[in-house]
């Protein structure tokens, strides 16, 4: 007999059932072997009544402890599920006592299997998501079959092309946060249709966007990403042959690294970057070196300044409009920082260099 139910889990059963009637309670197995008890001394022995209730089918009852082979009195009822016998559960008193804990006892093992059943399928279906988006993106362990019939099963056609998509949570916030965030990305995917995704662990979810409905999709995800405060952000790769979701994993990437450390960007799509691609590709020993060139002598208002500079287009009236300071006072400033960094933002040269530290930092 396959029994769903392990020595484990009939344990916490019997124990939840005695807490409620008090008696002592056991799993027998179809050879009429007590394999969990909440008499510790009866496991591994013989109960000669569940035997045969096993055989029969059918709730069997002892008046007295003498009247079967290693039986005490108490009521004994085969459980089923999907027409094979899963167990038999005695527990031991006076039947009409005992019987209706039986059925309650009966209740609590069918629910706990349905319950283990559909986490065995739902686990069985992200372990399928997770399987084919690493594979597809890795080009690794291409079970050419198993992949096919998988893609077919989530709606994905092997001559469609497809985005991939990034959605990065901030690992920085709150363990409540976090889920709150990741229950709105699950709905984000069923609104968007979206059926083949996955996360990976600590705090980034994958998923696969048919291209043809990216247009459809795309402002939901940016006005989802906006929505959430800077508690995540989405980049999305270019569209590619399903096959080659490789390559929109990369570039996905690249539209990651543009918004990665923005406080007002949370959504970005490989297609519209044009400088973030340059950037993107800077390695992180070169970054740091231009960075300590450019930005090391400034403090947190000379960049606040600065960004709010060439945000309004190096336009000095504009600029001082907007941070309510005289022109004469921005033009203090900004000469400020041209002998702190050696860099005048009032040059093109200079404010370009200056431009491209920012967008690095």
């Amino acid at each position: 007999m396959d029994n769903p139910i392990d020595k484990k889990l009939a344990q916490q059963i019997v124990a939840t059932v005695k807490d409620v009637c008090g008696q002592n309670v056991n799993f027998i197995d179809h050879t009429g072997i007590i394999y969990a008890s909440t008499d510790e001394k009866r496991i591994g022995s013989f109960h000669e009544i569940g035997k045969q209730a096993a055989e029969k089918g059918e709730m069997l009852e002892a008046d007295t402890d003498s009247q079967f082979a290693g039986t005490q009195k108490g009521v004994n009822l085969p459980i089923f599920h999907n027409g094979s016998l899963v167990a038999v559960i005695g527990i031991s008193g006076p039947p009409d006592q005992v019987r209706k804990y039986a059925y309650l006892a009966e209740r609590i093992t069918v629910l706990l299997i349905r319950e283990r059943e559909l986490n065995t399928f739902s686990r069985t279906q992200a372990e399928k998501m997770h399987y084919v988006i690493h594979s597809l993106i890795n080009r690794e362990n291409l079970s050419q079959a198993y992949l096919l019939d998988t893609l077919e099963h989530f709606k994905i056609s092997r001559n469609g092309r497809y985005r991939l998509l990034q959605i990065h949570i901030h690992s920085g916030r709150s363990p409540m946060n976090t889920a709150e965030a990741e229950q709105k990305i699950q709905r984000l995917f069923t609104r968007t249709d979206i059926t083949l995704y996955t996360f990976n662990f600590p705090s980034e979810y994958l998923a696969v966007a048919d291209s043809r409905r990216f247009p459809v999709i795309s402002p939901i995800l940016e006005e989802f990403a906006v929505s959430q405060k800077g508690l995540l952000k989405i980049a999305v790769g270019k569209s590619c042959p399903i096959f080659q979701l490789s390559e929109s994993g990369h570039t996905g990437t690249a539209a990651m690294k543009s918004i990665a450390s923005s406080d007002i960007r949370h959504y970005a799509v490989f297609d519209d970057l044009t400088l973030e691609l340059v950037l993107a590709s800077v390695d992180e020993g070169c970054r740091a070196e231009y960075l300590r060139k450019t930005l090391d002598a400034l403090d947190a208002e000379d960049i606040s300044l600065l960004s709010a500079y060439f945000e309004e287009d190096m336009s000095l009236g504009h600029t001082s409009s907007r941070l309510f300071l005289h022109k004469n006072t921005l033009q203090y400033k900004l000469d400020r920082i041209y002998k702190k960094c050696g860099l005048n933002p009032r040059r093109f040269r200079d404010a370009t260099v200056l431009y491209l530290a920012l967008k690095l930092s």
